[in-house]
């Protein structure tokens, strides 16, 4: 007859787990593993050997776990362990230590477990962690690429694309989703969402299906329904918060909600709701990047159509809430859609930044990027609102004074330069084809017309005889003037006389116009047979310097009126200014756990004196979590050079990122970063 183990200690060997797991950037601290691969766990007996073990292992999840739902098993000792369920086999090396392997179903739900061995009497072995596991074939998340898996799921830092689809600038994040505190800020976020706090086991069981957790995280990274992670705000009276402007990372955001008791972190914008998204979702083992659409459409009416109106003199008139942001970022994870028709699977996206309802919640996705591309928008979740985000068609109308609304000649497009940052480098990578047909094409109308739009809407019109494009500047640095290009062509035989209304105004960078930045009317611009006119527009940074918002975006808009037949047409571009660099200098030699500095300097291109610098400093593995400030003791004078030393001791070897932003008076904002390889 078996005995009872007389088990003296027990070891959950978290070091050697977490580092077969990938896990151990959490730390070793605590046992944290992935699903669908077996684990160790060590006994160490007081008497033995014993020629027979009757014993079985309990894991449980949830408050109110049960084995209906997924959340509890109760398994027994096997010859050897079935990667399919929950199962385990022990061996016996020295006679006082049984090591055991113990596996999890590659479809666990993911989350806290508790591990418990009964034998009669129960003996708590401890707590531990199970992530969804990409490297695992027989789990939905699996991803066949070592180094993608490197890039969407270990890469703690990486590039956002903004500016625009003309000039899209790169701004480096440090995503932090293995710092300290992170994992467990991530965990809480799900037992926070409404549906654990309505139902509990269910929700727990949910916790299987990437897509269910993927949703959930769209849902709760804004707080708009819930006691989610942050708020946004798209005004520049950002008080009782900072601006969106100002986050480097999604560390301080993540651990600022989870020490205030999920009090919403002020504020966010779109690019700032999509990094906190990665970040959650790579820390849950779930493949994730950050995308960038520009001149993304959102559609509030679901026609798929962005109607914009202006008035006679060119000038915006709101008579729809539909809008054209110059650029909107989301977050792809990379899943198997077992719950939809096969062909579906690979990079679905989804959307944490608070726009449109989706069954009563501000989420959005996940929607496989295939049904995008091919018009399919029946698929859950979301599609029709993906879809018109890149290929909505856009038709501009003329609001007269007597009331007439007449349609006229745009050439506005949207989902331009769909950008990430590439795998394994800093360079950007476009991925419009994975939403799209190339503008124009058969493909690209077929699945237009697929989505249900009307035909009619579907007919531009003829080519207009008068054509204008607005050129820009090679080099438009913020501080300089530099001038901007109305380009009129006369495709026709015959000389015209037109009318061209040249006008800037600052704007943000989902759409809503500002101040003027400079303006020029010419009433009687006289354009011969096949010529083309270039008309130039001063851009004064005396002017423009008190308009522009923390975005550095200005809105040019050429409207081109032909006298002969009355036809108009618009053009609109924006214009991204410039920052300077920031030059980062490493100094001495990049080791492990070894102190090293780095020199930080930026030129002042303004024509202001600077006051009030301040330069942050962040970096995964490099900065300890933490951000390092440095305050500038007296002004920076135009062209002079504003410049500190920082310190900070590298805690893990390999490539990372150091991030720095800079801040003053007149110039804000500014971002650059270095990447520094740490030696061990």
């Amino acid at each position: 007859m078996a005995q009872a183990l007389d088990i003296g200690r027990w070891d959950l060997e978290c070091e050697f787990n977490n580092t077969d797991h990938r896990t151990d950037l959490n730390g070793v601290d605590r046992l944290v593993v992935r699903r669908g691969q077996t684990f160790t766990v060590s006994l160490h007996l007081r008497s033995g050997p014993l020629e027979a073990m009757a014993f079985s292992l309990i894991v449980e999840t949830g408050p109110c776990s049960s084995e209906r739902t997924g959340t509890r098993a109760a398994f027994g000792l096997s010859g050897s362990v079935d990667e399919t369920r929950w199962s385990a086999s022990a061996s016996c090396h020295d006679g006082q230590t049984i090591s055991l392997s113990i596996c999890s179903p590659p479809d666990a739900p993911i989350g806290r477990y508790s591990l418990t061995l009964d034998q009669g009497q129960t003996v708590c072995l401890g707590d531990f962690v199970l992530l969804f596991n990409p490297w695992c074939p027989r789990d939905v998340v699996y991803l066949d690429s070592e180094e993608k898996l490197r890039e969407y799921v270990l890469s703690q830092d990486g590039i956002i694309y903004r500016g625009s689809y003309t000039y899209p600038t790169a701004t480096p994040w440090n995503f932090g989703q293995f710092e300290y505190g992170i994992l467990d800020a991530c965990l809480r976020i799900l037992d926070e969402n409404p549906k654990y706090l309505r139902n509990p086991e269910e929700d727990c069981s949910g916790r299987r299906n990437p897509v269910y957790v993927s949703r959930v995280l769209s849902a709760m990274v804004n707080c708009n329904d819930d006691r989610g992670v942050l708020l946004g705000r798209w005004k520049d009276d950002y008080e009782g918060g900072v601006s969106p402007m100002s986050w480097r990372g999604s560390v301080e955001i993540l651990r600022n909600w989870d020490s205030t008791s999920c009090q919403p972190v002020r504020y966010g914008q779109c690019w700032v709701f999509a990094a906190v998204g990665c970040s959650v979702s790579r820390a849950l083992g779930i493949p994730c990047r950050v995308i960038t659409n520009y001149l993304s459409a959102h559609d509030t009416n679901s026609n798929l159509v962005i109607e914009r109106y202006v008035d006679e003199n060119g000038q915006p008139v709101q008579r729809s809430k539909d809008m054209i942001w110059n650029y909107h970022c989301w977050i792809e994870s990379w899943m198997t859609r077992p719950d939809l028709q096969p062909g579906y699977d690979g990079w679905q996206a989804s959307d944490p930044t608070p726009q449109e309802k989706s069954e009563g919640v501000y989420c959005c996705g996940p929607i496989p990027l295939k049904a995008i591309k091919e018009g399919d928008l029946t698929f859950k979740y979301d599609a029709p609102f993906v879809f018109a985000e890149v290929n909505a068609d856009v038709l501009t109308y003329m609001k007269h004074k007597d009331g007439r609304v007449e349609k006229i000649i745009g050439s506005t497009l949207v989902g331009q330069q769909i950008s990430t940052k590439s795998v394994g480098s800093d360079r950007r990578e476009d991925i419009t084809h994975l939403y799209k047909y190339p503008e124009g094409s058969d493909e690209e109308r077929e699945a237009f017309k697929k989505a249900n739009h009307q035909n009619k809407l579907l007919q531009h019109g003829p080519e207009a005889g008068l054509d204008v494009k607005i050129k820009v500047s090679v080099e438009m640095k913020k501080g300089c003037d530099f001038d901007v290009f109305a380009v009129v062509t006369n495709k026709t035989p015959a000389s015209k006389l037109c009318r061209l209304m040249f006008c800037s105004r600052a704007t943000t960078y989902n759409g809503i116009l500002g101040k003027d930045c400079g303006y020029k009317d010419l009433i009687n611009l006289q354009v011969a047979a096949g010529e083309e006119r270039r008309v130039p527009l001063r851009l004064n940074y005396c002017k423009y310097g008190l308009s522009i918002t923390e975005d550095n975006l200005i809105r040019v808009a050429a409207f081109l009126t032909d006298y002969s037949n009355k036809e108009v047409t618009l053009a609109v571009r924006t214009v991204v200014l410039e920052n300077p660099d920031i030059k980062i200098r490493i100094l001495g030699e990049p080791k492990m756990n070894r102190k090293l500095a780095a020199e930080i300097t930026l030129q002042n291109p303004l024509p202001d004196l600077l006051e009030d610098c301040c330069f942050s400093v962040e970096g995964a593995n490099l900065t300890g979590g933490k951000t390092i400030t440095e305050m500038l003791g007296s002004p920076v004078g135009p062209g002079e050079d504003a410049k500190v030393k920082v310190y900070f001791t590298p805690t893990r070897s390999g490539l990372r990122k150091l991030v720095v932003d800079f801040n003053s008076s007149k110039l804000s904002h500014v971002k650059g970063y270095r990447n520094v390889i740490i030696g061990k």
